[in-house]
């Protein structure tokens, strides 16, 4: 047998895990978007799939397991979204309105399934995968650029990236009961609070 040909195989094994990772999480998120993550089951999550029940225990143990890679898949999409935030910014403010306006544009895109209920309890996601710490380095980076650039006081960076994300997270599902998605409100809002505290948040009319 060449080496070609017993490599060949091992290549296609890699492949089919791809896809079939790629195919519960896909299942996954339509299942989560139309009975809500406390209704759905894994047995849900698996009728969504063209997989063997036992297929599913070889990727994921538990909905959760599945709830928080789609969370890491997520927080790898928006990274690439949030570094272009802060490439095309013209001031620091422009790039925390502008990365808060990606955010909460992301959020609502992923999800605009209609059916999803607005406030059901959701698992804590881990904010130590690698996925999510690239994110957290990302906005920290942002920062400590700033305030070298003397655009904001020598704050510390750490605190103040944990709170931007913070916030972040937390209006995200308020901006989501709202109809429509209030992003340009939730941006201007968590940009006027992070830059000036409670005296920059924009006033109910």
């Amino acid at each position: 047998m060449s080496e070609t040909a017993s490599i060949e195989p091992i290549g296609k094994r890699e492949k089919t895990k791809v896809a079939n990772r790629q195919a519960i999480l896909v299942a996954a998120r339509r299942v989560f978007a139309e009975l809500g993550y406390e209704a759905a089951t894994v047995r849900d999550i698996i009728r969504g799939t063209d997989l063997a029940s036992g297929t599913f225990y070889n990727y994921f143990r538990s909905k959760e397991e599945v709830f928080e890679a789609l969370a890491d898949d997520g927080a790898r999409r928006f990274r690439p979204i949030l570094r272009l935030a802060r490439e095309h910014a013209k001031s620091f403010e422009d790039y925390l309105r502008s990365a808060f306006v990606a955010y909460f544009r992301f959020v609502a895109e992923e999800n605009s399934e209609a059916g999803r209920p607005a406030d059901e309890r959701r698992p804590h996601v881990r904010t130590d995968t690698p996925e999510m710490m690239a994110v957290y380095q990302e906005v920290r980076q942002s920062l400590e650029d700033a305030i070298a650039h003397g655009d904001l006081p020598h704050v510390d960076a750490d605190y103040l990236a944990h709170s931007c994300i913070g916030i972040a997270q937390e209006l995200g599902p308020a901006m989501m009961r709202r109809s429509p998605p209030d992003i340009q409100g939730a941006a201007a809002f968590a940009t006027g609070l992070i830059l000036k505290g409670l005296e920059g948040a924009p006033r109910k009319q």
